[in-house]
């Protein structure tokens, strides 16, 4: 790449030479992401991964696409890159492990105003923590500089994320029935969704959001949101080798009343238990400075649940005890009715 340069394309406003030494400088970071189904290095025209069909009757690829949103606005007000790209991997990988679907690889899309190699560089380094989390190899992505498209200091960040399954092991929730139990994992806090609200309500681009808030529990809200969306796949896979799952639910935006709904069959609907769902502190402070309607929180943010997970109530005792052992703090919040009223919170 030494000999290509181009001083007109630079007066434009693109690099090309920024973008060579991003490449270089992330790196060591994909390194960190590799697998076993990994043929090429990063730098090439496509990311080449070699399927692991091998004890599986009908493979079936599972992909999803996501990005993070106006969080993306708090990494740069506060000038904080390297865990952004955790929260553009989750919204990917907690798609597709809905599905039973254990995630591959990932590859990532990063729009700037000006390309800083450094700060690239940053911003993939929580992208590769992300693919290390959930298992998934990085093996390619595109950062594309866009002058008098942005603003030189901004950027956004999306993804894409393949996983594989057996046919006959997908979750479809076609065994949901009345009676089921209804468990949820806690979120790490308000994860990727509804930040054009939470911006709005404590007003972050002309606030102190620095300074220690006695709710949160001495950190600041800057800090608290930024908190990277968590990722359970790990979990997920180990529960699903030991335990029948009828069904999983990621918590995105929409809140409960949303995606809950969409793990259940026709004719049933989820009756959570109000006072069983452990709601984080940083909800409580944004429903109060905010001034928002409890059914609107339910109805926007994960409240501190991040998935949901159907299992008949004859496993749901051991499906706690497999999720404890995979390191998460799983909780009964409902059981399945006979109803068609989609998410019936009391």
């Amino acid at each position: 790449m030494k000999n290509s340069q181009s001083k007109s394309y630079a007066d434009a406003g693109v690099d090309i030479t920024a973008g060579y030494k991003a490449v270089e400088l992330m790196k060591k970071h994909i390194a960190r992401t590799k697998n076993e189904g990994c043929l090429d290095d990063v730098g090439g025209f496509g990311g080449c991964f070699g399927l692991p069909i091998a004890g599986l009757e009908e493979p079936v690829l599972v992909s999803g696409t996501d990005g993070c949103g106006t969080k993306v606005k708090l990494a740069i007000l506060l000038d904080k890159h390297d865990t952004i790209g955790i929260d553009a991997v989750a919204m990917c990988v907690n798609d597709i492990i809905c599905v039973g679907a254990k995630p591959l690889f990932f590859l990532d899309y990063i729009a700037c105003g000006k390309n800083i190699p450094e700060k690239i560089a940053e911003i993939v380094s929580g992208v590769a923590e992300g693919c290390v989390q959930s298992g998934a190899a990085l093996i390619g992505g595109e950062t594309a500089e866009h002058p008098g498209m942005m603003p030189i200091d901004d950027y956004d960040l999306a993804g894409f994320a393949v996983g594989i399954v057996d046919k006959k092991k997908i979750l479809d929730n076609s065994t949901v029935t009345e009676g089921d139990i209804i468990i949820a994992l806690p979120s790490s806090g308000v994860h990727s969704n509804g930040f054009s609200l939470v911006r709005k309500v404590f007003d972050v681009e002309n606030s102190d959001i620095t300074s220690p808030v006695a709710e949160l529990g001495g950190k600041s809200i800057g800090e608290t949101l930024l908190t990277p969306t968590k990722i359970y796949v790990k979990a997920l896979l180990s529960l699903i080798e030991q335990v029948k799952v009828k069904a999983v639910s990621h918590i995105t935006g929409g809140g409960f009343y949303e995606n809950i709904p969409r793990s259940l069959p026709k004719g049933y609907s989820a009756k959570i238990e109000k006072s069983a769902v452990r709601v984080l502190p940083i909800f409580d402070l944004i429903a109060k400075v905010g001034n928002i309607p409890e059914r609107d929180m339910f109805n926007t943010f994960n409240m501190g649940v991040g998935m949901s997970i159907t299992v008949a109530k004859e496993d749901a005792e051991k499906a706690l005890a497999v999720l404890k052992d995979a390191g998460e703090e799983p909780y009964i919040i409902g059981t399945v009715i006979k109803s068609d009223g989609g998410v019936i919170i009391e």
